[in-house]
């Protein structure tokens, strides 16, 4: 029987949130309904709200979650009732040409919930990033499910989910930073603290945190940066090349999602470095850079599509990590908070003044 619970919607382009009653209907095949207890709030549920993704109101927000498998429909064999799960938005679906080449991280065809979950007026909602993980139950794709260890904290494995997970992965994963390497990371929210801290696990010998904000830095060294640098007062590519005698870093990580910080990365790369883009732009933004650098600095130009994660593969690894007391997750979480609370926490991000504020249910 379909089932009623609380959830977070965004009815409007910039209108408040607010908790409504949703409807969550049995899963079908291939499908599962979700217990969630914790969900991170993230700058994408932030752009939902404020029509920056598409205009499909109203969205249920949260994506960044974890919970435990209440109930599976037909064909689903890789979950049950009663496994802890964290939910990703890459349920890879194993047919597409990337995944034939052996490459599913970057799936083209990853799949959601064909069922829609509604308001109890039968108004359709919008799950963000296929998840709506701001409410007590929410239905998903099985493949959106991904198990790990039980004895994790809910409010800490979430964040793999998302923002964790795409700053890990672009250090780790796309930009393949390596024992020795020296990493600049240009932006310290979130995603580029997680760089770093991904950036520390890999071995690299010199970790440059870059952001405008002081606070952010000092946050930055306790996630693994090794020097900081205030790009307010001092020019970056400058100290870049200065921390790394002269050359520029080995893997720069923009984690702003600017042509001007992009810029940046780009120049303060060593020679054959790598450039990895995390951040997320915007569509209206352009780059120009003379085809000429691009040529003459060789290396790769590269762009980390939710870290080029495999959730099978990354999320029980790093949840073991975690618990080893070799990555501390628990360090990104600044606030736990009800579900009543997420307008103001969307707040508290915009100023700069968390890392994440998680809804714990």
């Amino acid at each position: 029987m379909p089932q009623e619970v609380r959830g977070v919607i965004a009815p409007g382009r910039d209108e408040p949130v607010r908790v409504e009653t949703i409807v969550i209907p049995d899963p079908g095949p291939g499908e599962a309904v979700v217990k969630i207890q914790a969900c991170g709030v993230c700058h994408t549920d932030l752009h939902y709200k404020q029509g920056g993704i598409n205009d499909e109101f109203p969205f249920l927000l949260g994506h960044e979650a974890a919970g435990v498998v209440e109930s599976v429909g037909e064909g689903v064999t890789d979950v049950a009732p009663g496994d802890f799960v964290i939910l990703n938005w890459r349920a890879v679906c194993g047919r597409c040409r990337a995944c034939l080449r052996g490459r599913p991280w970057y799936c083209f065809d990853t799949h959601n919930a064909e069922q829609r979950m509604t308001l109890t007026d039968g108004t359709e909602l919008s799950p963000a990033l296929g998840i709506g993980a701001f409410a007590e139950k929410t239905l998903v794709a099985a493949g959106q499910c991904t198990k790990v260890d039980a004895s994790v904290s809910p409010a800490v494995a979430g964040l793999l989910g998302c923002g964790v997970m795409a700053g890990v992965g672009a250090a780790i994963n796309t930009g393949a930073v390596g024992r020795g390497d020296s990493v600049a990371v240009i932006g310290c929210g979130g995603v580029g603290d997680a760089a770093i801290a991904g950036s520390r696990l890999a071995g690299a010998a010199k970790i440059i945190a870059v952001d405008i904000d002081d606070r952010k830095l000092e946050t930055a060294r306790g996630m693994g940066a090794t020097h900081t640098v205030n790009s307010k007062a001092t020019d970056p590519v400058e100290a870049i090349r200065e921390l790394t005698g002269g050359f520029g870093a080995d893997v720069v990580i923009e984690a702003v999602g600017r042509p001007e910080t992009y810029r940046q990365a780009f120049y303060a790369r060593d020679l054959a470095g790598t450039v990895v883009l995390v951040g997320v732009p915007t569509p209206e933004m352009k780059l120009e850079l003379p085809l000429l650098d691009v040529f003459g600095r060789g290396g790769a130009l590269k762009s980390s599509w939710y870290g080029d994660c495999l959730p099978s593969r990354d999320f029980p690894m790093l949840i073991d990590l975690h618990l080893q007391g070799r990555l501390d997750l628990g360090a990104f979480v600044t606030e736990t908070i009800r579900l009543d609370e997420i307008e103001k926490a969307f707040e508290r991000m915009h100023h700069g003044d968390v890392l994440r504020s998680v809804v714990v249910l």
